[in-house]
């Protein structure tokens, strides 16, 4: 194996990596508590949701990707008797359209619950009605009249760029490099991370590989869709029932669409039916506050069709992706470029941020150049999708770096163990990497079983490949609070601001529990709405475990502080003779048992509670390497996974059967973005695939069998090791069997999704027959 001389070997190999903590509620695999009444059917969603004299809500939406609204005419809707109430732009406040051409993020917030003047893309919401029933909310939507001045779309984010494409915001100019121009323009953010002498650098190198990417648009594809209720009230009040993962967010922007103050909104989530990022936005919920309102402060329940789903919400960006690394022949980076375009959706703020801080970030570079570049297009505005701008990234980066092995003639995972980051080298944008993982799962994948297996051979007429690719994912970090309250029989309360997703309440109990000293059975866990728990950031940027889990130990220590004072009093002796350790308190040479001095201390004074709000830094990468083996029909470009391991960093694993479904689902997410999934549109901008009929996420014949490999190395910034790990493991898989078609086939793929029609162009292509579809 290749070595690389500045790597520590004592610490990759330490003891703190290879033994487990001695902790005695983390690192275990208690039940959930809530997976009986899912199992069964108990829990409820929004949609199970209902109150007396409801009303139901439906949105009109564009049939056009670009077009000025002329007017609209909502008196055929409003005359039918059992509509309550119609909206549209223009029962908004006006202070919600407000430009601020410098600063437009929360005009365009605005533009996309109710279009104004222009639709911007297919399905974009233009009016909302309220009626007794859906069948007759389906009327009023069709009685009302729109007329439209159609307009060319761009749904290409290179054609956008061009001079004289389409321009869907006339005040729109781009942020170059920090400086706001004067044009009118689709590209919104030009941005760069630059380091080191690019030239020298590529000048030094040997073997250089350059190659162009193209990924498509792709959904969250979460079963459940957006739902919501919201009462309105005579005093101003606004309740909210809405299956969102962040309750806090969606106060935040329903405050700013309806000019409401914060203090008047209640958010309350209920049970989340898969989100993966794409549900913070509030897309229903202002509607429905207008219609509550307007009709007389009756309570309104909206709910989103599939079709709705995919043409209106959130997806992920769909890119252009150039990628150019050099390397010596000993195998050494060089130097290395990117250049990313990234499809915003119809407003601003596509992930190019992470995109850049993801596509070389797994390796040592000492001259690189990264331009980015956030470009506004006629689809819907993109939203979060579980490691955001990452999964196309790496497939780019990653690819090259398969082929640049291929020509250096050197094991794949060598080439990563000589590369790879670790603690002290460089991030992308110039900051300092802790102790993180890299290597370490580099290592492991390289004495897997998988990797050291011989590759089983095809079928008759089917060729095997095996591919490995690896990749990184920050983590996000964020606000988090948390309040607990302790009872006389030694059980607590703990309240906090996280939705859950997939079993925090589980992992965010274990810490408390872990912290006090207390049997896990002994914490009950719940999420608070927004007016019970102080100001939470969403569930998103796998930032739960680590910053909540923040909160969650400065609240169990300041129980225990608590606890301490009160039992100097009660046993009158100095606090100083009062120790805590390992859940038990030793009171002036005594010991006694954390639910003992619970019962004395509160049976003589009052209940003991806290709170906490956090806002941690050092959240610590996540990352990670794998493999997979696949058999490919050379004839008719089908592809079928045969095996796949997943390896991956998760700092400290608080409950390993969580991470390792995390890992695992990640990985499913990650192959239908490489193999199936895209959003196709006609010329016009017109969505053709609304249904997973034909929008196609992997089914269970679709994902072979997934191994998660748990390596852990501490996260420094964590008081328990812990790293987020729910959306790293989605970033390799599109890369990964990319390489493996390649083993097998000899032919190289450069877009997403990898469809048979694509791999059969792309042997054509490697035999001369014809040229290879972009």
């Amino acid at each position: 194996m290749a070595e690389r001389p500045d790597v520590n070997k004592e610490e990759l190999l330490s003891p703190e990596i290879i033994d487990k903590h001695p902790y005695r509620v983390i690192g275990t695999r208690p039940l959930r508590p809530e997976d009986f009444d899912k199992v069964t059917g108990r829990t409820k969603f929004a949609a199970d949701f209902s109150l007396p004299d409801m009303l139901y809500g439906a949105v009109l939406r564009s049939p056009h990707a670009h077009a000025r609204i002329r007017s609209i005419d909502t008196n055929g809707a409003e005359s039918l008797p059992g509509v309550t109430a119609v909206v549209t732009a223009a029962d908004l406040p006006a202070a919600a359209y407000h430009l601020d051409e410098e600063d437009p993020g929360s005009y365009f917030q605005t533009c996309n619950v109710l279009a104004q003047d222009k639709v911007l893309y297919y399905g974009h919401a233009l009016a909302g009605v309220a009626a007794v029933s859906l069948e007759l909310a389906a009327r009023a939507l069709a009685s009302i009249k729109v007329d439209y001045e159609v307009l060319p779309p761009v749904l290409d984010v290179e054609q956008a760029m061009q001079p004289g494409a389409p321009i869907l915001h006339s005040f729109l100019r781009t942020d170059e490099l920090g400086q706001r121009t004067d044009q009118p323009t689709n590209l919104a953010v030009h941005a760069q991370f630059q380091r080191g002498d690019l030239e020298k650098g590529f000048t030094a190198a040997q073997v250089i590989v350059e190659r162009r990417f193209n990924t498509a648009t792709v959904h969250q594809g979460y079963i459940e869709p957006q739902c919501t209720l919201v009462l309105s009230s005579e005093d101003g009040r606004l309740t909210v029932w809405s299956g969102t993962q962040g309750t806090f967010s969606v106060r935040e922007r329903m405050a700013e669409i309806l000019q409401v103050p914060d203090g008047l909104i209640r958010v309350i989530s209920m049970e989340v039916g898969g989100g993966f990022g794409g549900k913070h936005t509030a897309y229903l919920e202002p509607v429905a506050a207008l219609l509550s309102k307007k009709s007389g402060n009756r309570p309104v329940k909206m709910e989103m069709t599939r079709a709705e789903v995919l043409a209106a919400t959130g997806p992920t960006a769909a890119s252009s992706i150039q990628v150019k690394i050099g390397a010596d022949r000993a195998g050494r980076i060089c130097a290395a470029s990117a250049r990313l375009v990234y499809a915003a959706g119809a407003f601003p703020g596509a992930p190019i941020d992470s995109a850049m801080q993801v596509i070389l970030g797994s390796y040592r570079i000492d001259n690189l150049l990264i331009d980015a570049y956030d470009v506004v297009v006629n689809r819907p505005k993109t939203e979060a999708y579980r490691a955001p701008g990452s999964a196309n990234a790496v497939f780019a980066a990653e690819v090259v770096v398969d082929e640049l092995c291929e020509k250096l003639g050197m094991d794949r995972l060598d080439f990563r163990r000589l590369n790879g980051a670790q603690k002290g080298d460089r991030q992308p944008d110039g900051m300092l990497h802790p102790r993180i993982g890299f290597l370490e799962t580099v290592q492991a994948a390289r004495q897997h079983p998988h990797y050291l297996a011989p590759l089983p051979p095809g079928r008759p007429g089917l060729v095997s490949g095996r591919g490995v690719a690896s990749g990184c994912w920050p983590n996000g970090a964020g606000r988090s609070s948390a309040v607990a309250s302790l009872f006389p029989d030694g059980k607590v309360s703990l309240v906090t601001g996280s939705v859950d997703l997939n079993g925090t309440r589980l992992t965010l109990s274990m810490q408390l529990a872990e912290t006090l000293g207390v049997p896990l059975e002994d914490v009950h866990a719940a999420v608070g709405d927004t007016d019970q728990v102080g100001f939470t950031d969403g569930t998103w940027g796998s930032r739960t475990t680590f910053a909540t889990g923040w909160a969650v130990y400065e609240l169990g220590k300041k129980l225990i502080s608590e606890l301490k004072e009160r039992a100097a009093k009660a046993w009158e002796v100095d606090a100083q003779q009062v120790i805590f350790a390992e859940g038990k308190f030793y009171i002036a040479g005594k010991q006694f048992e954390f639910k003992q001095v619970a019962a004395r201390v509160i049976s003589t004074g009052s209940l003991i509670s806290a709170s906490v709000s956090v806002a941690p830094h050092g959240a610590g990468w996540s990352f990670g390497t794998h493999i997979v083996d696949v058999e490919v029909d050379p004839g008719t470009g089908q592809v079928r996974l045969l095996r796949y391991t997943a390896v991956q960093d998760v700092g400290q694993a608080v409950h390993p059967g969580i991470v390792e479904g995390q890992m695992q689902g990640a990985v499913a997410q990650g192959i239908g973005w490489g193999m199936s999934e895209e959003y196709i549109y006609d010329e016009a901008g017109h969505l053709l695939n609304t249904g997973f009929q034909d929008y196609r996420i992997p089914t269970s014949l679709d994902v072979p069998p997934v191994e998660a490999v748990i390596v852990e190395v501490p996260n420094p910034g964590h008081p328990y090791g812990v790293r987020g790990v729910g959306e790293f493991s989605i970033v390799p898989p599109p890369a990964a069997i990319a390489n493996a078609i390649y083993n097998a086939v000899g032919a190289r793929l450069y877009t997403l999704p990898m469809t048979p029609e694509r791999i059969l162009e792309a042997i054509m292509d490697a035999e001369g027959s014809k040229p290879a579809i972009a």
